[in-house]
């Protein structure tokens, strides 16, 4: 298949790169607006508990479960009239909306119960909450244009608008500049990287333009599937990221291995054919790599990580796609004028040095030799320190706690952020993001549920419970029944706590509040719940999705390497690299040791998506690099290994192979660590704290995996191993034999008119 790729792209370079400059231009068009069909949600699975209590609320409680809260807020107190009649104002236009399917405000309260709920306990402000219809992102927009009427300060008053729809219209926003600013800090500095490692300007300009055509196609893609399913707004940083960041990788390969083999003394048309046939291999081995590993997120019944899980595979394809088809054609046209405009040169005549020749590499003359060189006659103390740092460096993991994100993922200057802020700060009562809704469907008792309500409210951290039946605090009714709260349908319950419903020990009053006896079978909702439903999803899918990862990628690197011992080290090793990012994403995000640095507010647990998501991405990932040092290591291996037979020289051999295979490949994978690192790095900078963890948890995880792990523990542990990397049993020796993924050697590289075929 290479063989027919590289023919095909040396035969029609300009017509390649023809179509493939309006392939961009058309997915940079049709993908410009990718954005406005991006959802927020989809932490939860639309069967769960919660959100069928949510929207029974809906139907059957007019304003029981609100979406958007509006703070309005005087030092003139709450009864002063010009608050007043503003307050009345909103509530005229939000009466006026056809998609309001409830309401409640201080000002227009049945009881006084309610009106007290409603007030804060300072007396300077008061909420008016509004339940509207429709999905997630009609929600959003109906958030995003009434907040655009109302809120502001105007005669003392101030209006903030918050609430669910209020965050996600925000979140949205915050996330669309945020790419933006990632973007347009991460390429420039990428061109600076890349023109360290290569010297050449047109040679660094490469993988950036086949980077840039990932976006495009990226965003296109992202577009093209909100036509048909639930897409997360969060996919879309991380998508144009990792596009970028892998089209930027793979080309590097193919352009450092082109160049290699110019310098080997290969004409252009044959220097690309080599190095699709050794890169490109290495290139489609390791896009299938992270593919598998992506798409192992299907198994949950969350759409915001099955959304990663199709768009990223796409992005991959288009990244590996870009670099095997659209690069070798530029590399043919361009020949050795890859080399030109050596910036380095005039630098380093300065310092009295002539440059060396671009692309020439005597591996042994290397540092990299020379350290590895070293690493492997030190092998068992090495591995015995880096395992050690990496473990201790993963132990905070051991003490993660997991929790839904809410408002706080937010900047303090963000308007739900600060509405989320002061609505727990002073409405205890009426928090509709911390109380828990309990649903009896059908049940109308009213001395049932008094009783039920008495016995929730005697749980410990429970504040009150407001009940068709009364208000309950400890057991005692203190105050008249509240209207509204029971109807033909049934009957709602509504339990008030000063506890964070996403920490442990919300969870714990969670539980306690389900095991108190009820009079008919409750549907319970509100955070809480919603928490504990989206722990539940994920913890039911995570097994079969870590043994999917382990199984493909363990089947891919076998096919790859022929070996059963190099996957089942390279599994281990990937996963030692993911506990250090683990453990500083606690140290860090849930512990909050550098909170106030990257502007975030810990709040004592992650987002549970986010490890899995990290883990998914950086699996992927890590094995990109594993397959490429692999590659050469196995290609130095079987060239000394040919002619031998039985174990003469094969531990001289391994040994050799491993410093050269590092030799060649070292700056290269590191300058790939690096210029992942900027991209998926330049995330850190979001003004959403759990895109601030991935990003940061990525950029650790590649860097380290390029230093410790490739450079030291890898030839450490491949010394100590000897021989017995490249072992397999005979039966499925064969077996990798017979399959043939192998490239062909390079007197066949350069493409003829009339190649054989191979079966």
């Amino acid at each position: 298949m290479l063989i027919r790729i590289a023919q095909f792209t040396t035969r029609f370079p300009r017509a390649i790169l023809i179509g493939a400059l309006a392939v961009a231009l058309l997915c940079g068009i049709f993908g410009a607006t990718a954005a406005s069909g991006l959802k927020s949600g989809g932490f939860v699975s639309e069967d769960a508990e919660s959100i069928r209590a949510a929207q029974m609320l809906t139907d059957n409680f007019d304003g029981a479960a609100p979406n958007y809260i509006l703070l309005v807020e005087s030092p003139d107190g709450v009864d002063a009239d010009q608050v007043r009649s503003r307050a009345l104002q909103i509530i005229d236009v939000l009466r006026a909306r056809p998609d309001t399917a409830g309401l409640q405000s201080y000002w227009t309260a049945p009881s006084p119960a309610v009106a007290s709920a409603l007030r804060s306990t300072d007396g300077e402000s008061g909420l008016i909450a509004v339940d509207f219809e429709g999905d997630e992102t009609q929600i959003q927009e109906a958030a995003g244009e009434l907040s655009g009427q109302v809120t502001g300060t105007a005669d003392g008053v101030t209006v903030r608008a918050g609430g669910t729809a209020a965050t996600f219209h925000e979140v949205n926003n915050q996330i669309t500049h945020d790419l933006a600013v990632a973007e347009t800090a991460a390429i420039p500095l990428t061109l600076v990287v890349l023109v360290l490692v290569f010297g050449s300007l047109i040679a660094a300009s490469l993988p950036l333009i086949v980077g840039l055509f990932a976006i495009a196609a990226t965003l296109a893609i992202l577009k093209l599937f909100t036509l048909f399913t639930d897409v997360s707004i969060y996919a879309m940083n991380l998508t144009t990221a990792l596009g970028l960041a892998l089209a930027i990788d793979y080309s590097l390969f193919i352009v450092s291995r082109f160049r290699e083999e110019l310098a080997a003394g290969l004409d252009p048309r044959a220097a690309t054919g080599r190095a699709l046939q050794t890169a490109g291999r290495t290139v489609l081995f390791s896009a299938v790599t992270v593919a598998l590993s992506l798409s192992a997120m299907l198994v949950f019944d969350l759409y915001f990580l099955r959304s990663f899980a199709y768009s990223g595979v796409a992005v991959v394809v288009a990244a590996a796609v870009a670099s095997i088809v659209v690069l070798p054609a530029a590399l043919v046209l361009l020949g050795h004028r890859v080399n030109a405009l050596d910036l380095r040169a005039p630098i380093l005549r300065l310092f009295g040095r002539e440059p060396a020749p671009l692309g020439a590499l005597v591996p042994e003359q290397t540092g990299w030799y020379r350290l590895v060189k070293r690493v492997m006659r030190a092998a068992v103390p090495v591995a015995v320190v880096i395992v050690a740092l990496l473990l201790a460096l993963g132990s905070p993991f051991l003490s993660v706690k997991f929790g839904y994100p809410d408002e706080r993922v937010l900047p303090n200057s963000a308007s739900s952020r600060q509405v989320g802020n002061e609505i727990r700060a002073e409405f205890p009562r009426a928090d509709p993001g911390g109380n828990t809704a309990i649903v009896l469907d059908g049940y109308r008792d009213g001395r049932g549920v008094g009783e039920y309500a008495a016995r929730l409210s005697e749980v410990d951290g429970v504040n009150a419970v407001l009940s068709s039946s009364g208000v309950y605090v400890s057991g005692n009714r203190l105050a008249p029944t509240p209207p509204g709260m029971s109807n033909d349908t049934g009957t709602y319950l509504t339990v008030t706590s000063s506890l964070d419903p996403f920490s442990p020990a919300g969870g714990d009053q969670l539980d306690a509040l389900r095991a108190v006896d009820a009079p008919a079978p409750p549907v319970f909702g509100g955070s809480a719940a919603v928490n504990e439903d989206s722990l539940g999803a994920l913890a039911d899918r995570l097994p079969l999705a870590g043994l999917l990862i382990v199984l493909s990628t363990f089947v891919v690197l076998f096919l790859f390497t022929g070996s059963l011992v190099l996957p089942l080290k390279a599994l281990l090793l990937n996963t030692l690299s993911l506990t250090a990012a683990f453990g500083a994403m606690v140290w860090i995000f849930q512990e909050g040791h550098l909170e106030g640095l990257l502007g975030f507010t810990a709040v004592g647990y992650l987002v549970p998506t986010m490890p899995i998501l990290m883990f998914c991405l950086a699996f992927g990932l890590s094995m990109d690099y594993e397959v490429f040092l692999l590659s050469r290591i196995r290609e130095e291996w079987l060239r000394r290994r040919a002619g031998r037979t039985g174990s003469e020289h094969a531990e001289e051999d391994n040994t050799e192979s491993v410093a050269i295979g590092v030799a060649r490949t070292g700056r290269i994978f590191t300058a790939a660590a690096v210029l992942m690192a900027i991209v998926i790095g330049a995330l850190t900078t979001s003004k959403v704290s759990f895109i601030q963890l991935m990003g940061l948890g990525l950029t650790l995880t590649v860097l380290a995996d390029a230093t410790l792990i490739r450079a030291l523990l890898v030839p450490a542990l491949m010394k100590l191993l000897g021989p017995l990397n490249w072992w397999a049993p005979k039966p499925l020796a064969r077996l990798h034999d017979r399959i043939g993924f192998s490239e062909e050697p390079a007197e066949a590289s350069a493409p003829t008119a009339e190649p054989p075929v191979r079966v």
